[in-house]
């Protein structure tokens, strides 16, 4: 009398001849595109890179973090292509902005920058100016300390403090731990651009009807430079009042 295989041989049979097939499939050599690894110098999709190299301190899609937003329509109004590209490639020396490009001693290739560039650049929106023309990225000439305090107490000592130590609607941006971390063209292009992450206007919502002028903007960048520090974190604490154990508890 013949018997039918039972239900859990029948699965014990499928099982190898699952196995078995993987088996003959490895062995032959047969190219499985899901396992294929994608070398990190190949990869070009924005989401990718700026997701591993800028949103920390960028934030989620440019809208800001430790740093400016990237996002934001007037800093991209101001910065072109050229711009973009230069930064991202080689950085800005002495501030927390590294080099990314191979070239500079980071870790990307030319078309990976290229495709950074591309992404940001696809954040700018049309006329979100409305016709405004927002003072250039670049300053034309050097600004002029004393002109940049009268200039500083009309447009940012409401928020700032009247020596730019605080107040109550904005913090310290003569600190000198901040400002040894921040270069002239990033101050300025702060006071243009503002931060909207942080409530902070653009270069016309400081006065309302009275937007800043280049010059004033220049000038005020040069008064904020002038309170950088020439050694950050100095004075040091006066040893010599230091308990002979050292100050431990």
């Amino acid at each position: 009398m013949k018997h039918r295989p039972t239900l859990v041989a029948l699965e014990i049979i499928a099982i190898v001849a699952f196995f078995a097939c993987a088996a003959c499939s490895s062995s032959s050599g047969v190219h499985r595109p899901e396992l294929a690894v994608v070398p990190p110098s190949q990869i070009v999709d924005f989401n990718a890179l700026y997701g591993q190299n800028c949103a920390g301190c960028h934030g989620v899609d440019g809208k800001g973090g430790a740093a400016m937003a990237l996002a934001n329509p007037v800093f991209l109004a101001i910065a072109d292509d050229n711009v973009i590209h230069r930064i991202t490639s080689n950085g800005v020396s002495g501030t927390p902005m590294p080099a990314f490009a191979q070239s500079a001693g980071g870790m990307l290739t030319e078309k990976q920058i290229d495709a950074l560039v591309t992404g940001i650049r696809s954040w700018a929106k049309p006329n979100a100016l409305g016709g405004q023309t927002p003072p250039p990225y670049r300053a034309a000439a050097p600004g002029d300390p004393q002109r940049g305090a009268d200039a500083y107490r009309t447009y940012c000592s409401f928020c700032h403090g009247a020596n730019g130590r605080g107040g109550s609607k904005a913090s310290s941006i003569v600190n000198g731990s901040y400002l040894a971390l921040v270069s002239d063209q990033q101050l300025r292009t702060i006071v243009i651009a503002g931060r909207p992450e942080l409530d902070a206007p653009d270069w016309r919502g400081d006065v309302e009807g009275r937007p800043m002028s280049a010059q004033e903007i220049s000038d005020v960048v040069a008064w904020l430079s002038s309170q950088r520090p020439t050694l950050p974190g100095q004075p040091y604490p006066n040893t010599s009042t230091t308990p002979a154990n050292g100050g431990a508890p």
